[in-house]
């Protein structure tokens, strides 16, 4: 006869806090350093006509990166679970409005994205390989599902293999500098004039708001590896360390390979980014030049997807574990500790958009709702912090920190929205549509657990 002792009770696998601080500083800088620095900076460049705008551009752009990254550390440390800006979300507005943001992240943006890059990255395969057509498809699919199947096998796993490539990247962006200068093979006077504008430039205010909006994208990505926060140790300590240091990181590896760029191929001679690229390699390495660049955007590109197919399923996990998304996604993977099926979720999706090859205008519709929530995100720390004090960081320079990045925020979505007004409000629209399907099929009556709760709880008794 069975009696209540004699059942052995198993209890339920959760997320295992296992990354510090440079896996997580890894993580920043690989998901962030993709094909934009490549690419970025020639049409900055071409636009602004000068080197010192162009700096002041980055270092603009860099300040505002880190301000923002100072304000979500802080929200990481009070709220330090799986699902980063999901949760932040719910925190400061409710589960309706963190329901929208995943919405759109699960539908749109997370697997767009990943197909976007796949599919960039692919296609300096084929240029390097001599491959095209179908193939380059193949190759994109390919590579989404074997990075998705190392995320599935574990997080260490994943971190280890994108510290290894951030450090590959960091290395060869390193190496080009250093043959640069050392072999000569530029000229300084190409810095000259270094402030005024060269003849045929876009007038100074047209090209900073095109170069500031070029630059916020190349950053783009620091604020998804809080989505990691459940398996961050310490990540009170963790998250913002990280977050800050990956950002600097960052900004110098921007501002040092535009150096080198504009050092080896003079702006009058800047028509395109990929022409800007092949330019510089063939200035350093002859005819071969072209290869080496594209092996370079590989290393770079599959950094940034092992970053994204490692952070942002943690959204959809954190919304099943919250009961307003599909039970079975909240669920660990009880050999490899990861939430396997929301990484199959990205996984599939973004194939899905590979092999139908129509995401990118969809992505672009949600660009301008992309940056509005992580605006809400940052302003919902004052919100956060006027219910509870109790936490182990605080935003340094608080409140002119997030005020500084808010401030910033309004005017890159007032020149997103002026660039093109339906697209920004299609976008929006497309969102509150997730307000219905919020309402009639996962409102509960209930209150919602926070997502990664026992995580936390399970992992604190641990150290």
């Amino acid at each position: 006869m069975w009696t209540l002792a004699s059942v052995a009770i198993t209890p339920e696998p959760m997320l295992r806090r296992q990354l510090g601080v440079l896996a997580v500083t890894a993580l920043v800088v690989g998901e962030v350093i993709a094909i934009g620095i490549f690419l970025t900076p020639a049409g900055m460049a071409h636009s602004l006509g000068s080197p010192f705008w162009l700096l002041i551009v980055w270092l603009v752009m860099g300040v505002m990166a880190l301000s923002g990254a100072l304000c979500y550390g802080e929200l990481a440390a009070r709220a330090p679970d799986a699902g980063g800006g999901y949760v932040y979300l719910r925190e400061a507005y409710g589960p309706a409005v963190a329901f929208l943001y995943g919405w759109k992240c699960l539908l749109v943006m997370d697997p767009g994205i990943t197909a976007a890059l796949s599919v960039g990255l692919a296609s300096y395969v084929g240029y390097a390989l001599g491959v095209a057509g179908v193939s380059l498809k193949l190759i994109a699919i390919g590579t989404i599902l074997v990075l998705a199947a190392v995320n599935i096998a574990g997080v260490r796993l994943g971190a280890r293999l994108m510290q290894w490539l951030t450090a590959l990247k960091l290395g060869a962006l390193a190496l080009l500098a250093l043959l640069a200068f050392g072999l000569r093979a530029g000229q300084w006077s190409n810095f000259i004039p270094f402030i005024a504008q060269r003849a045929g430039s876009d007038p100074l205010p047209v090209a900073l708001a095109a170069a500031l909006v070029g630059a916020f994208f190349a950053f783009g990505g620091w604020w998804e590896i809080p989505k990691l926060g459940g398996e961050a140790r310490d990540p009170a300590r963790t998250l913002p360390r990280a977050l800050a240091l990956g950002v600097t990181i960052v900004t110098v590896i921007y501002v040092l390979t535009s150096t080198v760029f504009l050092y080896l191929v003079p702006l009058d001679r800047v028509t395109s980014g990929e022409t800007f690229a092949a330019q510089a390699g063939e200035a350093l390495f002859g005819a071969a030049g072209g290869r080496v660049f594209a092996a370079i955007v590989i290393v770079a590109v599959l950094g940034s997807l092992l970053g994204l197919l490692m952070a942002l399923p943690r959204v959809y996990y954190a919304m099943a574990r919250d009961g307003v998304f599909f039970k079975p996604v909240g669920v660990v993977h009880p050999r490899f500790g990861t939430p396997a099926r929301a990484i199959g979720i990205q996984a599939g999706l973004a194939s899905l958009y590979v092999a139908l090859g129509t995401f990118n205008q969809i992505i672009a519709y949600f660009v301008f709702v992309t940056v509005l929530f992580v605006g809400l995100t940052v302003a919902g720390l004052f919100r956060i912090r006027r219910r509870s004090l109790a936490t182990g960081y605080r935003t340094w320079g608080y409140p002119f920190t997030p005020v500084l990045f808010l401030a910033l925020v309004a005017v890159l979505l007032v020149l997103l929205a002026g660039h093109n007004p339906l697209q920004a409000a299609l976008g929006v629209a497309i969102v509150a549509l997730g307000a219905p399907v919020y309402v009639l099929v996962f409102r509960r009556p209930l209150i919602l657990q926070p997502a990664g709760a026992h995580d936390v709880d399970t992992n604190r008794s641990a150290h």
